[in-house]
């Protein structure tokens, strides 16, 4: 039973703040977006994906991460009081970033990267001194876990590299991949990962084939960050073929995962409740799906075309590289975290600690139903405002694409309220409980 407390305890603190934070962070970028379609203010446009990295991409795995790895592995203690410097930090490289592409001085830009590059070196050196290799492979979920810290390492790297090349654009130090594009591709894939792992974790946790699931969980982080690792390397050599053999099996085993999942969900439905957390993560693996198929498409029409060239693919095909971009952010990534949100902020603020994740109820109805009902409004409208970016970017029409920026937005903002009316009821309930 959740034990009763008026007050919060620091790690509620810490997740209250985390939780407010991030989804600022994801609606702020929303709306930049739908700003910079609106207005065609180049500034717009190039900012909002920054802030989208490295505002919520440090924070899910700097702080989120840390919760899923602590839940598994409790010795990893989650120290708030450390977690809210990293918010602290993060903001402030948030109003770095924000600077450097406004006034557009790339070392600015180089040293939010640096800077970035320390903050998560911390955390490395934690879980490295703390756990063995061997114990990290000893659980599959840990492994995806700990490989997200390594590639937002490598991701803000990347930040502090470009902002080198574009002060320094003849020295000729920094090899011609590193690009804006690139750099975003990198910061795409910590948190990608971060999801496999969650998938892995809760979704199959009741399954009867829990033995089969973990194998091909297990084999499946070998294909995806081998194949995320080979990918990379095909492209900056440009080898087409390559591109398009490593593509399609990546494809292949997203749609293998969507079928699996889509066909847990339903007999997770048909035996407990409508989880809204469940739907969002299956909203999240269709939209990944969609984002597989738009980079084959981008595969095909940049053959001939050298890394690292602007734009990166015919002009009169770049609606197909924002749609594969778009996909993969305002859709498998935000649907996908919103999801893990809705499991894991309320498990841990009913308790104050990690306990409820660590146990069996980690999908139970934690969430009374008026919330959950909200929730999937919430991702039906989200599911209607990403597909109408989509839209904007084939039909290019700036007004589409920016008005359902603002709806997507909105939606993202809506978690906020829906979530935190659900955290003050419980307060009133507690508090009333002690005055009787």
């Amino acid at each position: 039973m959740d034990h009763l407390h008026q007050s919060d305890s620091p790690l509620e603190r810490v997740v209250k703040r985390f939780f407010t934070v991030s989804v600022a962070v994801i609606a702020v970028a929303a709306f930049l977006g739908a700003a910079g379609a609106f207005t065609g203010n180049p500034f717009l446009y190039r900012i909002h994906p920054y802030i989208f990295f490295i505002g919520f991409g440090n924070l899910a795995i700097l702080l989120f991460n840390r919760y899923l790895t602590a839940t598994i592995y409790p010795e990893l203690v989650v120290d708030p009081a450390k977690q809210m410097r990293y918010i602290i930090s993060v903001l402030l490289a948030l109003v770095a970033i924000t600077v450097a592409v406004f006034m557009e001085w790339p070392l600015l830009k180089a040293a939010t990267g640096l800077f970035l590059m320390i903050l998560v070196s911390g955390p490395l050196r934690e879980i490295f001194t703390t756990l063995s290799v061997g114990k990290i492979w000893k659980e599959v979920s840990v492994r995806y876990y700990i490989f997200d810290v390594l590639f937002l390492l490598n991701a803000n790297l990347g930040l502090f590299t470009l902002g080198l090349k574009e002060a320094f654009p003849e020295s000729g130090l920094i090899p011609f991949f590193v690009t804006q594009s690139s750099y975003f591709l990198g910061s795409s894939f910590p948190l990608s990962i971060s999801v496999m792992g969650f998938l892995y974790t809760y979704a199959w946790r009741d399954s009867s084939k829990r033995e089969l699931i973990k194998t091909l969980f297990s084999l499946w982080f070998y294909i995806f960050v081998g194949g995320v690792l080979i990918f990379l390397i095909v492209i900056l050599i440009g080898h087409y073929f390559g591109m398009m053999l490593v593509s399609h099996i990546l494809l292949f085993g997203v749609m293998a995962l969507l079928g699996g999942f889509a066909l847990y969900l339903y007999n997770f439905f048909k035996a407990s409740f409508h989880h809204p957390a469940l739907a969002f993560l299956l909203s999240g693996l269709a939209l990944l799906f969609a984002t597989s198929a738009f980079g084959i498409m981008n595969i095909y029409y940049i053959k001939g075309i050298p890394f690292g060239y602007h734009p990166p693919i015919r002009i009169d095909k770049m609606w197909i590289y924002h749609s594969h971009t778009h996909a993969a952010l305002l859709g498998w990534i935000t649907f996908s975290f919103i999801g893990m949100i809705y499991i894991v902020i309320p498990s841990i603020l009913r308790t104050g600690s990690l306990e409820k994740l660590r146990s069996e109820q980690a999908l139970s109805a934690l969430l009374d139903t008026i919330t959950m009902k909200k929730a999937f409004r919430q991702l039906s409208l989200m599911l209607l405002s990403s597909t109408g970016v989509l839209l904007g970017f084939f039909l290019d029409n700036d007004i589409l694409l920016g008005s359902a920026g603002v709806v997507f937005g909105c939606c993202v903002a809506y978690l906020l309220k829906n979530l935190k009316t659900e955290f003050y009821r419980e307060t009133l309930t507690t508090l009333e409980t002690h005055a009787k």
